[in-house]
């Protein structure tokens, strides 16, 4: 006797629904960047007069960007230092190097959020964002860049430089043996330290006067 075929099984069709749509912000709520295109410093500055090589350079930034970044109009109240500044930027992070730009960003993040620096967070990981064209890269060098998985040059360069900011004085030859071994030369060394210590300057400068980034950057390349 011919056995009963079994009945098939009904399956129940699953509906995936996506990402929840954005909320509208509830009404008197105030924004949580309200004011940090107005307020850019605790401290009250004035503004002094754009130097000659000054307002050429603040009208590029506002060509090429669309804004000027707000560190620039913190240090305006004294040209003198506005201009070092700029120049010591534009040769850390812009002019050729072994490093690349994206490296140059992602040191300046993860030695940001060692220092809990809500400027150069904000801004350097929008360059992140922007350069690598990979969103959670961005966000992982702001939240833990330990958690990325990154290729051996890259962690060795972030280990490097939060030591080297978290506890300078615990650096020693084997921490410098290791970038060697990821395929670091010695110029490429002095200019992971060069940009580690630039930004530890400014985290601290940045902190100290509640200075707050432009809020077009938390829209960026996301």
């Amino acid at each position: 006797m011919a056995k009963a075929a079994k009945k098939s099984r009904s399956v129940k069709s699953v509906t995936v629904k996506g990402a929840p749509a954005r909320a509208a912000k509830p009404p008197g709520m105030p924004s949580a960047a309200g004011g940090d295109d107005t307020a850019i410093t605790a401290l009250a500055l004035e503004p002094a007069k754009l130097s000659p090589a000054m307002e050429p350079y603040f009208a590029k930034c506002q060509e090429k960007l669309g804004f000027v970044p707000n560190v620039l109009q913190a240090y305006g109240f004294d040209m003198a230092k506005l201009e070092a500044f700029v120049a010591m930027y534009n040769d850390l992070m812009l002019a050729p190097s072994g490093l690349s730009k994206l490296e140059r960003e992602m040191i300046a993040v993860a030695v940001s959020s060692h220092n809990r620096c809500y400027y150069c967070l904000v801004a350097h990981g929008a360059a992140v964002r922007a350069l690598s064209g990979d969103p959670v890269l961005g966000e992982l060098m702001v939240m833990n860049y330990r958690a990325a998985r990154l290729s051996r040059r890259h962690r060795a360069m972030l280990d490097f430089a939060v030591k080297l900011t978290a506890e300078p004085w615990a650096v020693e030859d084997e921490d410098r043996a290791s970038l060697r071994k990821a395929g670091f030369t010695e110029r490429d060394i002095w200019d992971i330290a060069s940009v580690t210590g630039f930004y530890n300057m400014s985290n601290r400068i940045a902190s100290a006067t509640d200075m707050r980034p432009n809020s077009v950057y938390h829209a960026q390349a996301r």
